[in-house]
């Protein structure tokens, strides 16, 4: 039967995969995946053999609809981004697009995401959000982070250790001090850690605690405020 599934993937610790995901990447016929030798370690633990196919974000529209083709000829397969649910800020958008056009079934495998681990353990109002994935690295980067002043929602996104320093620079100028933020960084691995605070303690911290891996920040409503317990 014609099918992709979406398989979330662990964001660090490998455990962190269901078994429906497991069970899923051996029975497929093959594997899509953003990067090749970073899934082959997680199937090299689970022992599976199930060939892979890359695709990633400078793929062509030919590489798509090619693997995309070989579905429709009765195969199945499951894609993989590096880390964490597919299709949330990776290039998995264009093959789902194509599958639902051409008939095939796209079925979730539900799973680990970054944005969903920082959403349940933040300590902020987040019923109702907007995510923005990886902020611009330079147009529409200011006008993006002006618009949270008086934001009555949180707002969540990516950011690289590259420009995490500059973001928290970026906060400050545009929110102030004051406001409260909650940062996840290198969620699920050895060294992880939630920070909760006000942009000022923030800077602080990570002044003077080196600068490592991967980051999910949550930007709390503008009147929101961290109580103190004496």
């Amino acid at each position: 039967m014609k099918q992709l599934f979406l398989v979330a993937t662990p964001i660090g610790n490998l455990s962190d995969i269901t078994f429906r995901g497991v069970e899923t990447l051996k029975d497929v016929d093959f594997i899509i995946a953003e990067d090749t030798r970073h899934t082959g370690i997680l199937l090299k633990k689970y022992e599976i053999t199930t060939p892979m196919k890359s695709f990633h974000a400078q793929s062509s529209p030919a590489k798509a609809k090619t693997l995309i083709d070989e579905i429709n000829t009765g195969k199945s397969a499951a894609y993989v981004s590096d880390a964490g649910t597919p299709c949330i800020s990776d290039p998995g958008y264009t093959l789902v697009k194509l599958a639902a056009e051409s008939g095939i079934t796209v079925t979730p495998i539900p799973g680990a995401s970054a944005l969903t681990a920082l959403i349940s353990v933040a300590g902020i109002p987040v019923h109702e959000f907007h995510f923005h994935g990886f902020l611009p690295h330079k147009k529409g980067r200011q006008t993006i982070l002006k618009s949270l002043e008086n934001a009555d929602i949180t707002h969540l996104f990516y950011e690289s250790v590259h420009r995490f320093e500059k973001l928290l620079g970026e906060l400050k100028e545009y929110l102030g001090d004051e406001r409260v933020i909650v940062v996840g960084r290198e969620l699920t691995k050895m060294y992880e850690e939630i920070f909760r605070g006000t942009v000022q303690q923030a800077t602080e911290h990570f002044e003077s605690n080196p600068v490592k891996g991967e980051f999910v920040i949550a930007v709390a409503p503008h009147n929101f405020k961290i109580e103190v317990s004496d």
